[in-house]
């Protein structure tokens, strides 16, 4: 008990750090770097952080979109994939599981993938960005399919098909329902790789209207530091002031807090999923 209190310690107290530093004052933060217990507190970093406006939430609601459409989609696809792949009867069922190892360990690179997006699909500047480049991963789908020869019986779905059931049955009224545990945790994981993207948007996106939460901060923390490290080129004795007034680490931590929130509201709810996971394939048939 003593080892796992110790551990809770170290996993929560960076996080209540950056919520405590998100409300500490920029004097208070350069008086006495990151402290637990705030001298002066300030809702300044959130005050600078909502003066995007009506922008802050309309990339909140493309952040919820990419990431539950995103994963939704991505799920669906990757889930059917490792069905077919786990099939014994299924001959090219090698083949297709060396290319997806194939492609895990090459790739065509950044510039065949902005020519295929931009110049041959088109998909720049569209919510399809979101969804087609990202809607396969090779390692999630060979992880499912080893889920799937684990947590689903072969007699139970021999069984299904000397019933009369076809694939699509089986697929969806008995091997979905047997692998709530594999596709929570992929899908949780993919849930948090689209929602911590901001590379992507920021690549294929030039409208206001389609840029993500990450984006979105970051360029908002890039414009902020350019204008305190330049202060000088302002060239008046107030805007210089102003410049300097700008929070700088609590407005990091604001952000950070507003990322992760989401996150930390859905994370308790797939913990089961995790527990039910790990005990699959622990006791002997």
């Amino acid at each position: 008990m003593a080892i796992l209190g110790l551990t809770t310690v170290i996993v929560v107290f960076p996080v209540l750090l950056i919520v405590v530093i998100s409300f500490s004052s920029p004097a208070s933060i350069a008086e006495r770097g990151f402290f637990i217990i705030p001298s002066e507190c300030t809702l300044s970093g959130y005050a600078h952080l909502f003066k995007a406006g009506t922008q802050l939430w309309n990339s909140y609601a493309v952040s919820i979109g990419y990431a539950v459409c995103g994963t939704a989609t991505s799920l669906s696809l990757m889930t059917m994939h490792a069905y077919v792949l786990a099939q014994r009867n299924f001959r090219a069922r090698r083949f297709m599981t060396w290319m997806l190892f194939f492609s895990m360990l090459f790739s065509g690179g950044l510039v065949p993938g902005y020519i295929l997006n931009v110049r041959y699909l088109g998909i720049n500047d569209t919510f399809w960005i979101f969804l087609l480049p990202g809607l396969a991963n090779a390692w999630s789908i060979i992880i499912l399919r080893t889920f799937l020869k684990t947590a689903v019986p072969e007699s139970l779905i021999e069984s299904a098909r000397i019933d009369g059931a076809g694939h699509f049955r089986i697929f969806i009224q008995i091997t979905l329902p047997l692998m709530k545990a594999g596709m929570a945790t992929i899908g949780l994981f993919g849930f948090v790789n689209r929602w911590n993207d901001w590379f992507l948007a920021l690549l294929y996106n030039t409208k206001p209207s389609l840029v993500p939460l990450q984006t979105l901060l970051h360029r908002m923390q890039r414009d902020i530091e350019f204008l305190k490290q330049n202060a000088a080129i302002i060239g008046t004795p107030d805007g210089m002031a102003f410049l300097r007034t700008l929070p700088s680490d609590n407005l990091r931590m604001a952000c950070t807090v507003i990322v992760i929130m989401p996150l930390l509201f859905a994370y308790p709810f797939f913990q089961r999923y995790f527990i039910r996971g790990m005990l699959v394939g622990s006791i002997k048939e």
